[in-house]
């Protein structure tokens, strides 16, 4: 095959050790030669690596993502040379010959002739970001997890309070909980802590009340959850702080995406730690809705198209698209509201919150691609888009259809 890239090197990075293939032009015309080195992962070794990749005039690296092992050869390398990082599924050696020195070999091969392309990896700014959305993630749902386990404790206990109040863990439910860990098990004493709204169900308060509760063998254990809950809280908001302070430089950027129906601050910061704010690397709509796994994948074969499965994206990016377009559909009177009863009366609600996670993801790149304002369609878009004669035929093809003959006249002005 033609050789596209004269100088080039090719990475096996592992947690340990990456080695290091160069290719570059032989000594005889239309020769290729391969030499190969093995360096520790720590930094002054990376920094020797980037020394001797210069030294021989690299042109080009390319390296597997290979966990997050990659990271930090990436971070080292990338301020001194051009690095890809690849999918591991592109440069997949042939079987029964791997080895970390004849992948770095195949690496680089496949990069001297052009076979693979670079994954998108976005500057740093955006990755210190994206480390704080997703660590929010991990922390939100440690909390749901807490949560559940003090529904688990309550429940062991005889303490029905999930089936009257919506919520375990609102004023009164932390008053009554603290009260229950102090040792007091009278339900009347107990329901007289509700606040507000739930004071009008005291008597179902009572009865929910009075279970088993032992305040030697269940009060520690909700203790410690309560503080863990606390802590996670604490944690949060000190996150969503630093999340704020990453979120200045994009202060514009972001006043924009909040517009999109079901879309608020936070889900706005992470498409914006998971995306980028630079579309010149997503050329088209399309191209960000197929690269986030938001859209069909494409199976032909012989003619035919067969079912195409959605290809993997990120996690991150996905889940907050889906709480995004929840949100969207509760909405009334928007478009992302009519969309999605239009498509979940077909094809059913997965289908449908799909659907609006691509349309929440296309307005998001021509947001940011062209800097204007999110414009709602109107929940009549549907009718609109078609003109009168298209809707008078379609109406009546479907009466036909039924075994109806149809006469139409025109009414009075």
């Amino acid at each position: 095959m033609d050789v596209l890239v004269e100088r080039c090197a090719g990475l096996d990075v592992h947690r340990d050790t990456v080695v290091a293939t160069v290719r570059s032009p032989g000594k005889r015309a239309g020769t290729r030669h391969s030499e190969t080195k093995t360096y520790a992962t720590h930094t002054a070794a990376l920094m020797e690596l980037a020394d001797w990749l210069v030294d021989q005039q690299v042109q080009l690296v390319a390296m597997e993502s290979t966990g997050v092992y990659w990271k930090p050869v990436f971070w080292v390398l990338e301020e001194r040379l051009t690095v890809w990082l690849v999918n591991a599924a592109h440069v997949r050696n042939q079987p029964g010959r791997k080895t970390d020195v004849s992948d770095s070999r195949w690496i680089a091969q496949c990069l001297e002739c052009g076979l693979v392309g670079p994954s998108f990896v976005p500057p740093p700014q955006i990755r210190e970001l994206r480390d704080y959305t997703r660590y929010r993630r991990a922390l939100v749902e440690e909390r749901t997890r807490n949560t559940q386990r003090l529904e688990k404790v309550l429940q062991d206990a005889g303490i029905k309070l999930s089936t009257v109040a919506s919520k375990v863990l609102t004023k009164s439910g932390r008053a009554m909980l603290e009260a229950l860990v102090a040792g007091e098990t009278d339900p009347v004493v107990l329901a007289d802590l509700a606040k507000t709204r739930l004071r009008a169900k005291i008597p179902q308060l009572q009865d929910a009340l009075a279970g088993r509760f032992r305040a030697v063998h269940h009060g520690p254990l909700v203790a410690r959850i309560l503080g863990h809950i606390d802590y996670l809280d604490e944690s949060i908001a000190d996150l969503e702080a630093q999340i704020d302070e990453l979120l200045r430089p994009f202060a514009q950027v972001l006043a924009r995406i909040i517009t999109i129906t079901g879309v608020n601050r936070i889900t706005a910061a992470v498409l914006i730690a998971e995306i980028g704010v630079d579309m010149s690397v997503f050329t088209t709509a399309g191209h960000l809705a197929s690269w986030a796994g938001i859209c069909p994948g494409n199976h032909a074969s012989g003619g035919k198209r067969k079912h195409g499965t959605t290809r993997k994206g990120s996690t991150a990016l996905r889940t907050g698209l889906t709480e995004a377009a929840w949100a969207a559909a509760r909405t009334r009177n928007t478009y992302m509201n009519a969309h999605f009863h239009q498509i979940r009366g077909r094809r059913g609600t997965s289908k449908a919150i799909g659907a609006l996670r691509h349309d929440i993801l296309i307005a998001y790149w021509h947001i940011v691609h062209n800097q204007v304002d999110y414009h709602d369609l109107g929940p009549d878009w549907f009718t609109r888009r078609h003109t009168p004669d298209h809707q008078r035929r379609r109406l009546t093809r479907q009466l036909e259809q039924l075994g109806y003959t149809v006469t139409l006249e025109p009414t009075a002005a």
